[in-house]
């Protein structure tokens, strides 16, 4: 988790303001503390914003579409094939449409987040427990074939 914070003046706010929307359009936000300092003339408002590392927030649903091979690196973008194929296999042998496994935009946090374990897994935005009970043995076996190994500890658990 990672840490970004934000001073939006009283007077003439505009710039600052523009400034942390766009951070947070484009960050996937765990929290947002916010302290309004009284300084008279000179009074702001105080933003701590944390959210995750290395990601950013891929556009929604009723947005354009993403095109995530522009999005990826080459790298994470085979990977995000190959887990969008076994996702097809998956949806077709339960007969459930492909999103009903695990949408595009939570295929490429996998990738981007290289989630390892079912606790990771869990915590990718959308994904409960019962898809990762049900689909995370396959999803994390190909994830650990495909991605370099993590050096932190424990996150290679189950």
């Amino acid at each position: 988790m990672k840490y970004k914070f934000f001073k939006i003046p009283v007077s003439e706010p505009e710039s600052a303001e523009a400034l942390l929307n766009a951070f947070l359009s484009g960050h996937q936000v765990i929290q947002v503390d916010k302290v309004f300092v009284d300084k008279g003339e000179f009074s702001f408002w105080a933003f701590s914003i944390s959210y995750r590392k290395n990601t950013q927030i891929l556009p929604a649903a009723d947005r354009k579409r993403v095109d995530y091979k522009e999005v990826l690196n080459e790298k994470d973008f085979s990977v995000f094939v190959k887990l969008r194929e076994l996702r097809k296999e998956l949806a077709e042998q339960d007969g459930v449409p492909a999103y009903a496994v695990f949408t595009n935009e939570q295929l490429a946090a996998m990738v981007v987040e290289q989630v390892m374990s079912k606790t990771r897994l869990a915590s990718v935005k959308g994904v409960g427990q019962a898809r990762v009970d049900k689909y995370g043995d396959r999803f994390l076996a190909l994830l650990k074939e495909q991605l370099p190994r993590q050096t932190e500890s424990g996150d290679g658990a189950a």
